[in-house]
Order: structure tokens, then sequence, then C-alpha cells
């Protein structure tokens, strides 16, 4: 009779477990629009800082006004998003407080930014690289895993070069560890990604 229970209680627990991923896919599905409005935003941000500094353009920073759009989306989509969600699972909390924490601290790095130089390309991959990697350990879902790693090799290389250079990597990075990840995110089947359960 105890091991029945044991067995019982064994399989409900695997049954809570594998609701939470559930819940969590169905939220990262949803919030796959983050990154894909961020990471159209970041690639077209990248891109033109190297265009405009490789024409001279006395003030190519102007081009991270992208952002402001970019910000209005997010907001409005988060309230939207909290509207229509019925329950929010430990993990669905856990990763979102990760991606706020993310955005703080990018913040703080920009606003502080001028201490070194507005050498930020760098620094802003390797902080990106963990909640890509966390987010996608979270949901089970390996391109978005991947994409935190290359977040990680790109912020390396571009400790490497120089200027206008780490605009074309930050591009490539915020492609392979954002924009990707998010499309194929949205258009994955949630049956599909849930591994193991």
């Amino acid at each position: 009779m105890e091991s029945e229970n044991q067995i019982l209680s064994t399989e409900q627990s695997l049954e809570i477990i594998t609701r939470m991923i559930r819940q969590a896919h169905g939220s990262a599905k949803r919030n796959s629009v983050y990154l894909i409005v961020w990471g159209v935003a970041i690639i077209l941000a990248n891109l033109g800082m190297f265009i405009l500094i490789w024409v001279e353009y006395p003030r190519p920073y102007l081009v991270w006004l992208i952002a402001i759009p970019a910000w209005f989306a997010t907001f409005y989509l988060s309230y939207k998003h909290r509207q229509e969600a019925r329950v929010s699972s430990h993990l669905n909390r856990i990763n979102s407080f990760l991606w706020y924490s993310y955005g703080v601290i990018i913040f703080t790095i920009v606003v502080f930014g001028f201490k070194i130089n507005y050498q930020l390309n760098p620094i802003i991959l390797l902080v990106s690289a963990v909640p890509a990697f966390v987010s996608g350990t979270i949901i089970k879902f390996r391109p978005l895993i991947f994409g935190g790693v290359l977040f990680w090799l790109f912020g390396i290389i571009c400790f490497l070069i120089g200027g206008p250079w780490q605009y074309l990597v930050g591009a490539v990075a915020v492609a392979t560890g954002h924009l990707v990840p998010g499309l194929l995110l949205r258009n994955k089947n949630d049956e599909q990604h849930v591994q193991g359960s």
C-alpha cells in the first residue's frame, strides 16, 4: 500500500513538472515576439551604426533611437500578455525575472557607457549570453541555448576587433542569438519541443 502511494506520488510529481514545462513553453512561444522585436531593432541599429561610421556621419549614435519604438512595443505587448495570461507557473516567473534583470543591466551599461568610452558591444554581447542560455535551458529549446553560446563567442570576438567591425559582429550575434531563435520558437508547435514529456 505504501509503495503504491509512493508510485502515485512520483507520477503526480512528474505530471506537475510536465505541466509546468508545458506552461513555460506556451509562455515562451507567446513571448518570442520580444526576441523578434528586439532582434530586428538591434540588428538594424548595429548595421546602421556600421554604415554611418563608414560614411563618416558626424552622429552615428542617433541610429540607436530605433530602440524607442521597440520599448513602446515591449511595454504594449507586455501589458497585453499580462491581461491574457491565465496562470503563471514558477518557471514562467523565473524566466520573466531573468529577462527583466537583463533589461535593467543593459540599461545600466548604456547609461554609464561613457565611463568606458562607449565600448559597449563586447560587454552587452557577453551579458546577453546569460538570459538566452538560461531561458533556452528552462524551456528546453536548443536554438536559444545555442544562441546564448554564440553571444558569448561573438562577445569574445568583439574584444579582439576594433571600431566599426564590432557593430557588424553585434548584428550577426543578435541575429543568431535572438532573432533566429525567436522566429523558430514562434513557428514551433509547443508539443514538438517538449522534450521528455
